[in-house]
């Protein structure tokens, strides 16, 4: 297997993480996201969605989403269980994720590609361009914002984002959090469940991945 990766994205990093918790070792190369090398062959023909993360097989299969790289993972390495163990497990960690996905990285993601000069004509991922919407800019914002309330508020009722069990949703959400980061996007006062979730999955030995 191979891992195409760019340390410094947040998208990348949600895999390596999941693979640090599984102790899976793979074959690692970096594609330069900032001289846009994922627009160029070879990488191109690997993944014509010309994004990262991308997992290649030893079939030759190539897997171009975090999720269809998780469920491959959890498959071949079931422990520790990362998509949930139980029925309501595994519907609150595809969720969960899909919340996370949904509203706060695109939240992030349409902030900082709407506004950024690298991104002009590149505002949204992948081969095709389109044009900048500025509009877009503070929308993101407010969703990200309204995301990281409405995780606050789940853990509140919970230890971890599924239940009592980390889970491939914490990993989204936790580099969803420091995403944030890149539109410098305050954390609103009092998200206190937040913050405990946030100290006590930032001391997993994966988040280092």
């Amino acid at each position: 297997m191979k891992f195409y990766d760019y340390t410094a994205a947040p998208s990348p990093r949600r895999a390596r993480i999941l693979m640090a918790e599984k102790g899976v070792a793979v074959q690692m190369e970096q594609v330069d996201l900032g001289a846009k090398a994922q627009f160029e062959e070879p990488y191109r023909s690997i993944n014509p969605r010309c994004t990262v993360p991308a997992l290649e097989l030893d079939d030759g299969t190539v897997l171009s989403d975090n999720g269809s790289i998780a469920r491959y993972f959890e498959e071949v390495y079931p422990d520790p269980p990362l998509l949930g163990r139980t029925p309501i497990e595994k519907a609150l960690v595809a969720e969960w994720t899909a919340r996370v996905e949904g509203e706060g990285l695109t939240g992030v993601a349409e902030a900082l590609r709407n506004q950024s000069e690298f991104f002009k004509d590149s505002s949204v991922t992948g081969p095709n361009r389109y044009a900048q919407v500025p509009a877009l800019v503070e929308r993101g914002r407010a969703r990200a914002t309204a995301c990281l309330k409405d995780l606050d508020a789940r853990l509140g009722e919970a230890a971890y984002l599924a239940g009592e069990a980390f889970s491939a949703a914490d990993i989204a959400a936790y580099v969803f959090v420091d995403f944030t980061r890149w539109i410098k996007l305050p954390l609103p006062d009092g998200l206190d469940n937040l913050a405990r979730w946030r100290e006590a999955v930032g001391a997993r030995p994966s988040i280092e991945a």
